[in-house]
């Protein structure tokens, strides 16, 4: 499985810490055991079920959100050099994990993709932080993971998680009808 989830997150090959690198991993390859969504899937399925007639992908949606947030942060250290301070491999986890909650928070009826039980008691923000803290991951991670959708708006974000949340929104926003 861990070869598998590699090659479907070639970005988790960004971070450069390996304990860091391995608990991301290490949460995905969980998330994915315990959901009723398999790898093929996630190339699939659409990456909001909010959205009529999604024609994104999860890990399209996925890829570009961790992609956008690193191209920002390289700029924002370009532009601010040591005004500013960016953990890359917090943002890279956190982005990477942002949605890990959502393998949980789907479920199939005959044949349809639905929310689960689990989904309709708790958005993938909550799923996502109990994903990745029973791994042993950075409260900064949790943080990005807590504090990247609407629920993190009345809290005060990281440099990291201000990045990941805008990168989420901006694949995200322009395809609600």
């Amino acid at each position: 499985m861990k070869e598998k989830v590699k090659k479907l997150w070639p970005e988790i090959d960004w971070i450069k810490d390996n304990s860091l690198r391995e608990k991301t991993l290490d949460a995905w390859i969980y998330a994915i055991e315990n959901s009723v969504i398999t790898l093929e899937d996630l190339e699939i399925i659409p990456f909001s079920l909010l959205i009529k007639d999604c024609n994104i992908s999860f890990m399209n949606h996925k890829r570009t959100c961790v992609q956008l947030a690193v191209d920002i942060a390289k700029r924002m250290k370009e532009n601010f050099g040591d005004s500013i301070q960016i953990n890359m491999d917090y943002l890279i986890s956190g982005a990477v994990l942002i949605d890990v909650g959502k393998l949980i928070e789907y479920d199939k009826v005959d044949g349809k993709l639905t929310t689960s039980h689990a989904g309709k008691l708790l958005r993938h923000p909550f799923s996502g932080v109990a994903i990745a803290d029973r791994f042993g991951l950075p409260l900064e991670v949790l943080h990005i993971i807590a504090y990247h959708s609407k629920e993190g708006d009345l809290g005060k974000r990281s440099v990291e998680s201000i990045i990941v949340h805008h990168a989420d929104f901006v694949s995200f926003e322009p395809f609600i009808k």
